[in-house]
């Protein structure tokens, strides 16, 4: 047991000091997905989280010897899960890395440039991989469905459907600018430099971690534990953006993909936004509204797709 807990806090150690949104947003949304889901859709959730491979290290999220209640421990698991494709990119363990780690599942690219004043969708440039997000969300679904595919395959297949849905939720993992300065594609933004010219590699700020870390951003944690923080932020989204006033377009997974792109061409670049300039106060303010609503939807649409699945 005590060989677990070291590795469970090695991991979210790993995990808390590189991926700020990720840790925030994943589970947020993971926490409004637990709320809508039925009992039996989490009863099946788990089940299948708790059968995944033992080299995938997914499983060992679940704290089996934790004094709180079962239902709390099961929450924070499925929590946990929505994160694990990005914990996966840790390369401290390669043997994990290479089975399980995949980049391009994380995005879909939708290439464009600003014409005129006006959005012109492109070709992708040779040699850029657009990503597939989309694709890979139809395929875990498909896997969660068929009764012929090991619990095990499942487990990866629902982890990844976690994190991926909640993903394209955030604009610019839908979308890759072109302009003279990136003719190929700005990377969802990577390329767009927020910090001076001569700001060190390791300090600069880019547009795609500036939307990643917009929670962050804009509400103080205090000392509040991880799972209070996350159900405080989520109860106050689901109150201002209720279940019943979202199109949730469950299955629709290429629409999902559209709602990020035209949040993207049309609100992520706007004039004001300058490269070496972080973003105005209006801004920053703006990329919350959107972030949270995004949040929230993300959500709901998780929960009430593995209600269908699971029925």
């Amino acid at each position: 047991m005590r060989k677990k807990a070291l590795f469970l806090l090695i991991l979210l150690k790993f995990f808390s000091s590189v991926f700020a949104w990720d840790d925030v947003g994943h589970k947020t949304t993971a926490y409004i997905a637990w709320q809508v889901m039925t009992p039996r859709a989490r009863e099946k959730a788990i089940e299948i989280l708790l059968s995944a491979p033992e080299d995938s290290h997914l499983s060992a999220l679940f704290l089996s010897y934790d004094a709180r209640p079962l239902e709390v421990r099961r929450l924070e698991f499925f929590m946990l899960a929505s994160i694990w494709a990005d914990l996966v990119r840790d390369r401290n363990f390669p043997i994990r890395h290479q089975k399980y780690h995949q980049g391009s599942w994380h995005y879909v690219n939708k290439f464009w440039k600003a014409e005129n004043g006006k959005v012109e969708f492109l070709e992708n440039p040779e040699g850029e991989d657009a990503g597939k997000a989309v694709e890979k969300l139809f395929e875990f679904e498909r896997i969660l469905k068929d009764s012929s595919v090991k619990e095990a395959e499942k487990a990866i297949a629902l982890a990844w459907f976690l994190h991926v849905a909640g993903d394209i939720h955030q604009p610019l993992h839908n979308s890759a600018r072109v302009t003279e300065q990136e003719p190929k594609g700005d990377r969802g933004g990577n390329l767009f430099l927020l910090t001076p010219k001569d700001t060190p590699r390791e300090k600069q700020e880019n547009l795609h971690w500036y939307w990643d870390s917009i929670i962050v951003r804009n509400i103080k944690r205090g000392s509040s534990c991880d799972i209070e923080f996350i159900r405080k932020l989520s109860n106050r989204l689901m109150k201002k953006y209720p279940l019943q006033q979202l199109s949730l377009e469950i299955g629709k997974y290429d629409r999902w993909h559209e709602e990020g792109v035209k949040i993207a061409t049309e609100q992520v670049y706007p004039s004001t936004l300058k490269r070496f300039e972080m973003p105005s106060a209006e801004y920053k303010k703006k990329a919350f509204e959107i972030s949270e609503r995004q949040l929230v939807l993300a959500g709901y649409r998780i929960g009430m797709t593995l209600n269908q699945i699971f029925q």
